[in-house]
């Protein structure tokens, strides 16, 4: 994915965090034991069609380390939307640490081509009970 910095928002597709949820059960590697599931909706309020072509996720633990992670598509699909329509779904960061915040962007391109992004609002993880 190109660097989502350098185009503009489009005003009406907008992101929101609906649910993040800490999973203690999950298989998990030793280096990052803590599990969320985050539960995100795309809407395109705006009066154009976008496709999500990527997205751009910048992870900041409680110590400060940061990890970004640039990808294309969403969920391995690129969902079309159409104005008045939204695209929901669930993924999921693995954490090393017992509290981070993730937030980031989506690019997405119009019938013209013209390139635009959407901002993922930051969200908190942060493990029951710790801290």
């Amino acid at each position: 994915m190109a660097s989502a910095e350098k185009y503009p928002e489009l005003a009406g597709l907008r992101v929101t965090v609906d649910r993040v949820v800490y999973q203690p059960e999950a298989p998990t590697p030793p280096d990052r034991p803590h599990c969320f599931i985050y539960f995100i909706t795309i809407h395109n309020d705006s009066a154009i069609p976008v496709t999500v072509r990527g997205r751009k996720w910048v992870v900041t633990s409680e110590a400060g380390e940061v990890t970004a992670v640039e990808g294309d598509g969403v969920v391995g699909q690129y969902p079309r939307l159409e104005p008045g329509l939204a695209f929901s779904y669930n993924s999921f960061h693995l954490l090393g640490q017992c509290s981070a915040t993730a937030e980031g962007a989506y690019l997405a391109v119009d019938d013209a081509g013209n390139r635009v992004i959407t901002k993922i609002p930051k969200f908190r993880m942060t493990v029951p009970g710790a801290g």
